[in-house]
C-alpha cells in the first residue's frame, strides 16, 4: 500500500530530517498561533474558517496520550461520505478487514447505510436462520439496554454473541474493534439500537468544528442511552434560555475552544460571549448526572404561522421509524399555518457515483410485498402513486400524529420525492449532514404546493 508505513518505518522518516531545521520548526511554533484552519459544513449558511491553535490541538490530545492502555493497532476514521458504503463488501469492509481496527468512527449515514445493508442482507436468509438472529439480537439488545438489572442469565449472553453475533462483527471487520464512534450529527434511536443487538455499542462524540473536535463523549464507563456523554476532562458544559423541559442552548468553555473565524470578527463576537463561552447554537438537556442530550438546533427549529415552536427532529426521526421504506424525511412549516413533510424512497447506490439509483432496497420491497405492491423501484410508486405504498405511508403519518398529544404537531401533508437525497444532489454536506436552506430551495414547487389555497 502507498503511504502506509509500520511505526518503525515512519519514525525512521524523521532521520531525513536535519536536527537544525527541526529545531528551527520547533522554536517557531507558539502555543496561541494558528495551526490549522477548519471549515464549518455550511449547513446553515455560509462556511467560516475556525482558526485553531497549537494550544487547542495539544489540549484535545492530551487525554489521548496521557492513556494508560496502549492499542497497538487503533485505526479511526471518520468517514465523511458513503462511496466506500455502496456494497457492504466493498472497498470499506475490505479496508476493516485487514487493519482490524481495535477503535471505529463514522458518520451517522453511514451506520446507517450499514444497518439497511445489513437488513436486507437478513431479509434473504431463510426462516431457520431469521428466528436464530431475532433471538441473538434480542437478547442482546435486552441484555445492552438493562445492563446488569437484566433477568437474563450471562450465558445466554454469551451463547448468542458466540454463535451468531461475533461472526456478524467479523464479517464486518470488527473483530477487534474495542469502541465504536459516531459524530458530526444525531443519531436515531432505531440505529442505536440496532447495533446494540449486535453488541456493537455506539458512543456518541459531540462536539464542533469550532471545539476542536469532541467537547463530550460517551465511552464503556460513561454511556447513557441516546447520550453524547459527558464534557471531557479539563471542559465544561451549560445550558443558557432553558425552556419548561429543561432544553436550552448548550455552550461549551476549554482551552480547547477555537481562536475565532478568520476576518469575522462579527461572527467570532456572536460565537462567544464575554466570559468565554461559546454557544453552539444547538438545543440540548443535562439530565442530573451531567449527561448530555441533544435535542435539535436552534435554528432549525420550526416556528409556525401561529408561533408554536416545533422542533422537527424528532418527529423525522418517528417518521422513519414508523415506516420502514423512508429513506429521508423533512419536515416544513416555518411561517406556515400546518406541518407537511418531504419523504423519500430506501434505493440502492450506484457502486461507482455512490449517487442514489431508481431501484428500491431489498428491506424496502419487502416492505412493498408485505403491504400487496409489486413495486421494485421509486419512479413506479412515484408516477402511478401506488395506492398501496400511498395507503400506508399516509396510515404510518396518522400513527405518528396520534403520538403527539399537540395539534400543531401533527403532519397535514405530504409528498415522495422521486430521488433520494444525497450529497451529489445538494441536500447533504460533506458529514451527510441535511442541508435544509438547500432542500427548501431545491423542493421549493413541491412546498408550494402544499399551502396553496
Amino acid at each position: 500500500h502507498p503511504n502506509l508505513y509500520t511505526m518503525q518505518e515512519f519514525m525512521e522518516l524523521g532521520n531525513e530530517i536535519p536536527d537544525a531545521t527541526l529545531d528551527d520548526i520547533i522554536s517557531s511554533q507558539k502555543p496561541n498561533q494558528c495551526c490549522v484552519l477548519v471549515y464549518t459544513s455550511g449547513t446553515t449558511g455560509k462556511p467560516k474558517g475556525a482558526m485553531l491553535s497549537h494550544d487547542n490541538v495539544s489540549r484535545v490530545l492530551q487525554p489521548l496520550l496521557s492513556r494508560s492502555v496502549r492499542q497497538t493497532a487503533q485505526y479511526m476514521n471518520l468517514w465523511t461520505g458513503i462511496k466506500c458504503l455502496s456494497d457492504l463488501g466493498g472497498s470499506l469492509v475490505n479496508t476493516l478487514k485487514e487493519a482490524q481496527p481495535t477503535s471505529h468512527m463514522g458518520v451517522p449515514r453511514v451506520w446507517e447505510k450499514i444497518m439497511e445493508k445489513l437488513k436486507d442482507t437478513f431479509a434473504q436468509s431463510g426462516f431457520m436462520k431469521k428466528k436464530v438472529l431475532s433471538w441473538a439480537m434480542s437478547i442482546s439488545l435486552e441484555r445492552n439496554l438493562s445492563c446488569s438489572g437484566s433477568d437474563l442469565k450471562p450465558f445466554q449472553t454469551r451463547l448468542a454473541d458466540y454463535l451468531v453475533l461475533a461472526k456478524i462483527r467479523s464479517a464486518l471487520g470488527f473483530s477487534n474493534c474495542q469502541k465504536h464512534f459516531s459524530g458530526a450529527a444525531p443519531l436515531t434511536t432505531e440505529t442505536l439500537d440496532f447495533f446494540l443487538s449486535l453488541n456493537i455499542p455506539l458512543y456518541q462524540a459531540y462536539g464542533m468544528s469550532e471545539t476542536t473536535g469532541p467537547h463530550c463523549m460517551s465511552g464503556p464507563y460513561v454511556y447513557r442511552h441516546c447520550s453524547c456523554g459527558k464534557a471531557v476532562p479539563g471542559c465544561k458544559v451549560k445550558l443558557v434560555n432553558e425552556d419548561a423541559d429543561g432544553n436550552g442552548e448548550i455552550c461549551f468553555w476549554g482551552r480547547n475552544v477555537f481562536m475565532g473565524y478568520l476576518n469575522m470578527e462579527d461572527k467570532t463576537k456572536e460565537a462567544i460571549d464575554d466570559d468565554g463561552w461559546l454557544h453552539s447554537g444547538d438545543l440540548g438537556r443535562l439530565d442530573k448526572d451531567g449527561f448530555l442530550y441533544v435535542t435539535g438546533r436552534i435554528k432549525e427549529l420550526i416556528i409556525t404561522a401561529g408561533g408554536e415552536n416545533v422542533p422537527p427532529i424528532p418527529i423525522e426521526d418517528e417518521v422513519k421509524k414508523e415506516l420502514p421504506i423512508i429513506s429521508n424525511a423533512m419536515l416544513i412549516g416555518d411561517q406556515k399555518k400546518f406541518l407537511s413533510i418531504l419523504l423519500t424512497l430506501k434505493s440502492t447506490l450506484d457502486p461507482d457515483t455512490s449517487d442514489p439509483t431508481d431501484n428500491l432496497t431489498e428491506q424496502a420491497r419487502e416492505f412493498c410485498q408485505k403491504i400487496g405492491s409489486k413495486a421494485t423501484t421509486v419512479s413506479e410508486i412515484v408516477a402511478t402513486r401506488d395506492q398501496a405504498v400511498y395507503q400506508a405511508i399516509q396510515e404510518g403519518i396518522n400513527r405518528v400524529n396520534m403520538k403527539s398529544t399537540a395539534s400543531v404537531q401533527h403532519i397535514q401533508k405530504w409528498t415522495v420525492l422521486e430521488r433520494d437525497f444525497s450529497i451529489s444532489g445538494g441536500e447533504f454536506g460533506p458529514t451527510m449532514k441535511l442541508k435544509r436552506p438547500a432542500v427548501l430551495e431545491k423542493y421549493k414547487d413541491e412546498i408550494n404546493s402544499f399551502y396553496k389555497e
